[in-house]
């Protein structure tokens, strides 16, 4: 059962290996859950998923492995024998409880009961003493009052019901969905490299210790220069026209970046980069910053990163006087490629999704420029271009 399980949870796209497996197998022989489906699934999902993104892969697969299983013997019958199972089943009820089940007949008609009023019923039943619904007296629905009964979803009226069955429903966390700030600032967490540069101090626990120790008990503090991130970063976010619908990932992804890391400069652009960019939209027609001087202005070892969706009429980025602006002498082309010759490491973010890139024809000449460092602006490009970007 399990070695079936694990393929179906793996050939989902789970990344589980063998050791999972194992340590499954080790958990349910030390019987940490005991013929119970919610407490199998937690200890399947925490010991074979080890990145919530991969949840509802898994929650697909377990459904998939699962899907006709209902009943506690089904479930677990590879696993526990059938009089064992049953015994400690019923000792989760009461005397009362055991009694007024036995009413109906016992489990199994309790059961098969519940399936025949299941397939009769064609809509929703609010109270009664019959059908499958919620706050009634009947055997089988939620927030009702029959001690005998089966909850169906919901939380419970009188807390007695003898089987829950309720459908599964997890959010997608798949890295293929567009981020949110609380998450670029994880990705952006990549691009770190701490040095004691600050004028700022710390105590040096380790060497306070040993210096104590040294001077027979006396206490000795020792302060060191706090660890800061040493790493610069020049970012360029396109704006205007098609990159409008993603105003609001730009401004997560800019709140995000200005909070992680402090030696940051920032401009803007439209389109493409050409021979001048700006700090202040309102005024980009009267503050210019030559791009020959940023790029001399910064060093080589500052970290580029590029936000556009390089949607774009190919001559705006291959000819002179191609953008829609302003006449340029320089085609665009050549000053992408002056920053990627100048600077050692550099990324471009696009926000569309990387299986419409092949597809425009900028989008490729740009990507190319860049010798493909071009990244999806999804969890999984962010996380990528941050790691590429710190080696």
């Amino acid at each position: 059962m399990l070695i079936n399980l694990f393929n179906t949870v793996k050939s989902s796209g789970v990344p589980c290996s063998l050791r999972e497996l194992l340590d499954l197998i080790a958990a349910l022989d030390a019987k940490i859950v005991h013929a119970d489906m919610n407490d199998f699934y937690y200890l399947s999902r925490s010991l074979l998923v080890k990145d919530e993104k991969y949840y509802d892969k898994f929650d697909k697969a377990f459904e998939v492995y699962f899907k006709g299983m209902n009943k506690l013997e089904d479930i677990f019958q590879a696993l526990i024998p059938e009089d064992w199972l049953r015994k400690e089943f019923e000792k989760q009820l009461t005397e009362e409880e055991l009694n007024k089940i036995k009413t109906l007949g016992g489990l199994e008609k309790l059961l098969e009961e519940f399936k025949k009023r299941f397939e009769e019923q064609k809509e929703r039943h609010q109270g009664g003493d019959k059908w499958i619904g919620t706050g009634g007296t009947s055997p089988f629905g939620n927030s009702g009052q029959n001690p005998e009964g089966i909850r169906v979803g919901g939380s419970g009226g009188g807390k007695k019901a003898v089987k829950v069955w309720e459908q599964r429903q997890y959010k997608n966390l798949d890295d293929s969905l567009v981020i949110g700030t609380r998450n670029i600032k994880m990705a952006l967490r990549r691009l770190r490299k701490f040095v004691r540069q600050s004028n700022n101090l710390e105590l040096d626990m380790p060497n306070t210790i040993k210096s104590t120790a040294k001077n027979g008990g006396i206490l000795d503090i020792n302060m060191v220069p706090e660890k800061t991130n040493a790493v610069k970063v020049l970012i360029f976010f396109d704006v205007g026209g098609s990159m409008d619908p993603y105003v609001r990932l730009c401004e997560e992804l800019f709140s995000a970046i200005k909070t992680e890391l402090k030696n940051l400069e920032y401009f803007y652009f439209h389109n493409c980069i050409y021979e001048t960019v700006w700090k202040d939209n309102k005024r980009r027609t009267q503050e210019r910053y030559p791009m020959q001087e940023l790029i001399n202005k910064f060093s080589s070892d500052y970290k580029v990163i590029i936000v556009g969706d390089a949607t774009m009429a190919p001559y705006e980025i291959t000819n002179s006087g191609g953008s829609i602006e302003h006449w340029n002498e320089e085609p665009g082309i050549v000053w992408l490629k002056k920053l990627s010759d100048h600077f050692e490491k550099i990324a471009w973010l696009n926000p569309v999704p990387d299986d419409h890139w092949d597809y425009t024809s900028s989008v490729c000449i740009i990507r190319d420029a860049f010798d493909q460092r071009m990244y999806a602006l999804t969890l999984k490009g962010l996380e990528t271009a941050m790691t590429d970007l710190s080696k």
